[in-house]
């Protein structure tokens, strides 16, 4: 997979775009980094690990590396529709295709970051869904 595109859909390879972030060679530096390479560990499955420490702590109280890292949903295709940061802040806006039963399923969410220090965290979002 190192020399294919990414499935973030940046048309980078995989290699210089989220893996570097999903092994701990690096640190995403925007909410958008992060939030691509998120998305990836989610589509590749088994990056439960890097999901869970990229979330800000008070927000995954509940949630486990195994439970993060199943790959029972086929993610098909992310859009970014905006970014944005301020100071520690930041957003992203995207939208995220997957199957469901055969259909096809696309989430929207506008996602809140934060940094602390070097390091970008995911707190949540507001989502909705749309089948087609």
């Amino acid at each position: 997979m190192t020399n294919t595109d990414c499935v973030c859909g940046s048309h980078k390879p995989f290699a210089q775009c989220c893996q570097p972030l999903l092994d701990g060679i690096r640190l995403a530096t925007t909410p958008e980094q992060l939030m691509r390479s998120r998305y990836s560990a989610y589509a590749l499955g088994d990056y439960g690990e890097y999901l869970l420490r990229t979330w800000f702590a008070p927000m995954a109280k509940n949630l486990s590396i195994a439970e993060l890292s199943r790959s029972d949903t086929e993610w098909i295709k992310l859009q970014i529709i905006g970014t944005g940061t301020e100071n520690n802040n930041g957003w992203v806006e995207f939208k995220a295709s997957y199957k469901d039963n055969n259909r096809i399923v696309e989430m929207h969410e506008k996602s809140v970051f934060i940094r602390q220090g070097e390091h970008w965290f995911y707190i949540g979002g507001e989502i909705s869904h749309r089948v087609n």
